[in-house]
Parts: structure tokens; sequence; C-alpha cells
């Protein structure tokens, strides 16, 4: 490694410098000196400036809601701007999140259970929440809680600025076209029936088809499912093959000139399958049959662009992205939006109100009838804030490692078998333990402090179309580390001898 301590013009008590030997060792060793000194000439080394590249202090009292002092994603590597010289020394293929300074930002990770330091590995079910979305939530109830759009005081103008400042977060982090295709709802299943009723009640007719997958959540097949029980339509499904792949070519083959909506989902929650949702979206709109994607899974782990994608509707929770419970998202075309009947009456959603008929308002507050929650989707926009300044693209990077590594080490263990084995996938692990029921095994990994999910998980059609009924799930976020996969690997050496 080259001697940090040897960089011309400044010494070891310069501000920042820890920063800067940490990044120097890291990513110069011996043999790139050369290069090194290419990029960053000694003689010109500019400490303040490149200080300042790191310096994510926040000052403005709408970012206080962000603190931590880790680089931010510019789209590439470490934050350091890119050059071809440092593509040809592969720091865009660098982990750049520190999960261990991440963690203190979580309060709840810092607890023990049964005696053994939590290790949280159900984040597939809920992610756990950092102190910037708590405080934001707090703030909300301490100093400006009001109703929102209808107040003519002080605090309802506060509450309605932050409600509505949330939603043009949310719309910039899944590049929405406008603020007003995004509808405040409870989470992503409240978002699927309500597309389900209001589109589907609207449109489908009987004899309609709907297609979904057999990868999907129970959230994205039973209300499709009811509305075509009502309507006498018929439900079909995109089959899956042995690694937990959705079969294209049979998506094609289910579609019939009565096909009139197809709803499926981003990524599964049982083996992690990223699905190729863009091209299922060109299939269906080349029928032009318009399609509603399920990115409960997906948007914590992966960029969306909803526009890059095409998608019509797009729907999504606050708690899987570290925000609060009891809060999502229905993103859904203008043109589409506009055309489409509210699903629930009350307050807010309507223009004017007589005995005998309603004018209704326009999207998205004809969607959001009766007092929102105005704290939980003020806390959505923080937990955004949060994931946006780590940079989804390092997240993506560090699960997708941790998760490979898990695989890894699984594997090794006699008598676990891993479930699935899709070619894209996310930060999510299935398997089952030889001769241990799948409840059992959650249990024994509690009792060493270690939170996995296990039982069906909402999917059983995913599980029954590789021959399950459960399975056990460890899922990984950008707060987990490799010593929480050695710690649930030891704990799975334990169980399978004592069996």
């Amino acid at each position: 490694m080259i001697d940090i301590n040897n960089i011309s013009g400044y010494n070891i008590d310069d501000s920042g410098f820890e920063l800067l030997r940490r990044v120097a060792q890291k990513y110069c060793p011996e043999e790139w000196q050369s290069e090194r000194r290419t990029v960053i000439p000694d003689e010109k080394l500019n400490l303040s400036a490149l200080i300042g590249l790191y310096d994510t202090t926040v000052s403005s009292p709408a970012e206080q809601s962000v603190t931590t002092t880790l680089p931010q994603d510019n789209g590439f590597g470490i934050g350091i701007p890119e050059s071809e010289k440092l593509r040809t020394l592969h720091y865009e293929e660098v982990d750049t999140l520190n999960s261990e300074e991440i963690k203190k930002d979580f309060p709840v990770l810092n607890q023990q259970v049964n005696g053994h330091d939590l290790v949280w590995l159900d984040n597939g079910a809920t992610t756990q929440k950092p102190l910037q979305v708590i405080d934001k939530i707090s703030d909300y109830y301490k100093t400006y809680n009001s109703n929102i759009h209808r107040g003519a005081h002080t605090l309802a103008a506060r509450a309605t600025d932050a409600y509505e400042e949330a939603r043009e977060k949310v719309q910039h982090f899944i590049n929405a076209a406008s603020s007003e295709e995004i509808i405040f709802v409870r989470g992503t299943t409240e978002g699927i029936n309500l597309v389900a009723q209001t589109y589907g009640r609207q449109y489908l007719t009987p004899g309609d088809e709907v297609i979904v997958s057999e990868l999907d959540h129970h959230a994205n097949i039973v209300p499709w499912q009811r509305i075509c029980q009502e309507k006498g339509c018929t439900l079909k499904a995109i089959p899956t093959d042995k690694n937990g792949d959705l079969v294209l070519s049979e998506f094609e083959r289910l579609i019939t000139p009565r096909t009139r909506f197809v709803s499926v989902g981003h990524v599964n929650n049982t083996f992690g399958t990223i699905n190729d949702v863009k091209r299922i979206i060109e299939i269906a709109h080349s029928h032009n049959i318009p399609v509603l994607i399920d990115g409960a899974q997906s948007i914590a782990h992966t960029p969306v662009d909803v526009q890059q994608l095409g998608t019509d509707f797009f729907v999504f929770s606050g708690h899987k992205i570290y925000g609060p419970n009891g809060i999502g998202v229905v993103y859904g075309r203008k043109d589409i939006l506009d055309k489409m009947q509210p699903w629930q009456g009350g307050g807010n959603m309507i223009t004017d109100v007589t005995i005998e008929h309603t004018e209704y308002n326009v999207p998205p507050a004809r969607f959001e009838a009766g007092t929102p929650n105005v704290a939980d989707a003020i806390g959505l926009g923080a937990a955004l804030d949060y994931v946006r300044h780590l940079g989804i693209r390092n997240i993506e990077a560090h699960e997708h490692k941790l998760t490979e590594y898990a695989r890894e080490q699984l594997a090794q263990i006699k008598g676990l078998t891993l479930i699935g084995n899709p070619k894209h996938r996310v930060s999510v692990v299935s398997f089952v333990l030889d001769g241990i029921a799948v409840p059992e095994t959650g249990t024994l990994l509690d009792k060493e402090g270690i939170a996995v999910r296990a039982g069906h998980h909402c999917a059983q059609p995913a599980l029954r179309a590789l021959g399950y009924e459960m399975s056990v799930r460890p899922t990984f976020a950008l707060y987990n580390t490799r010593e929480d996969v050695d710690k649930l690997v030891i704990a799975l050496r334990k169980i399978v001898g004592s069996k």
C-alpha cells in the first residue's frame, strides 16, 4: 500500500485526513500508485475539495432529516467524479456502504433478544426505521399536527405543505411525470384493491380476462380474483419454471382478444426473482393492454423509473423502504386517472355536493377520501430522502453481494436445501432443513436473536410451483452485514447438529 503519511503538503492532523487515508488505503494498492498520482497528483492534491465531495452535513431545515455521513450517490462508485481512469480501476464495483455505521441510525437494532444481539433478517416483511424518519414524524406531532387542505390557519398550511412535499418526493423517486400521478394509500394491498375496484370495476365486462403470475403475492392475486368473480371474468397466471423464473413465452400465449388487464410483481418475495417487467409491459402494450406493477419488494432494492418502464400503474408500501407502516403509493398515468371513477366517497375527494349530485375532485384528491395519514406520508418522504442520500445503486450492490455470500455459505450446510435459483434476484433467500419443520426453525433461530420469516409468505402459488408449502426466508437490507450472515449460518449449524 502507499505511504499515506507521505502525501506531500498535508499532515496527519489536517481536517478530513482520516477520510482521505481510508480512501487511499482501500482504493490505491501499491501497483496502482502511478495511476493514483495521475488522477490525484501529489503536488496538486486539493484536500478541501476532496473533503467537499464527502461533506453531507445538512444545513437546510428542510433537509435536516438526513444526517448520515456517508457518500452521496451520483450513480457511480463512491462519489468520486467519473472518469475513464477510475473506470479502469473498477471503482464502480466497490461496496460503498458502511453498514456498521448505518446501523447506528436504527435504534431498534441496538437491543438484545433472548440474550443475543438482534439480527434483523425479516426485511422482506418490513424494514426498520432510521432516526431521521422517526424524528420527522415526531416533529409533525409535536409542532404542526393539523388536518390538511381545509384549514385557514398556520398549522394547517404547514401540514399541507409538508404532505404535498412528500408527494413530490415520491414523484421524483420513481420519476413520475407529475405529482398529480401520485396517490397516497395505506400500502400496496390497498393500492392494488383501489385499481381493481376503480379501473377493473369500470372497464371489465363478462368474458374478459385478467393476467397475473404464479410468483405474485396474494395481495396481487386476491383483489383481481374477487373482481373477476364479480364481473364474470377469467383470471389467468403466467407460469413459473423450476428455478423460480416466469416463463414469458407462456405469457404471450395467454393473451387473447379478451385480455383486458395485466398485473404482476416486479420482484418475488419468496425467491427474490426480478421479473422482466419491462418486457411484460412491452408485450402487453403491443396488444393495447394496461399493466400494473406491484413494486412492494423492489422499491427498496433496485432503481425504479416508471416512465422508463412505461407502466400504467405502480404500487408500493412505505414500510418496505424504511418508512412507516400504514402509508403507501399508487402511481397512475394521469390520462388514465383522469378517466377513472373514485373508489371511496367522503371529504376532500369532491368539489361540490348536493343531495342529488356530486362533482368529484381531480386526481389525486379524487382517490384520497377523508382525513389522510399526514404524519406517515411525511415519514415516507423522509425515508425516501434517506435512501436517495445513500444511493439506491449503492444499496443494490451491497445487498447483491450479501445475498450471494449468504447463498454460498448456506449451501454448505448439510441437510439445508435452497429453494429457487432465479437468473436475476434481489436480497431474498429461501430454504428448508431436512427433518425440521419450517415454523420450528424460525423459533429456534429466534432463540439465537435472529429474526427471519418462516411460513408461506403470502405467496402460496409461488412455493407450490416449486413443490413446497413453506420455507424459511432471511431477507437482507442496507444495514445487514456479513457478520449477520455468519451468525445465521452458525445458528443453523447448531440447529442441524442438535437433531
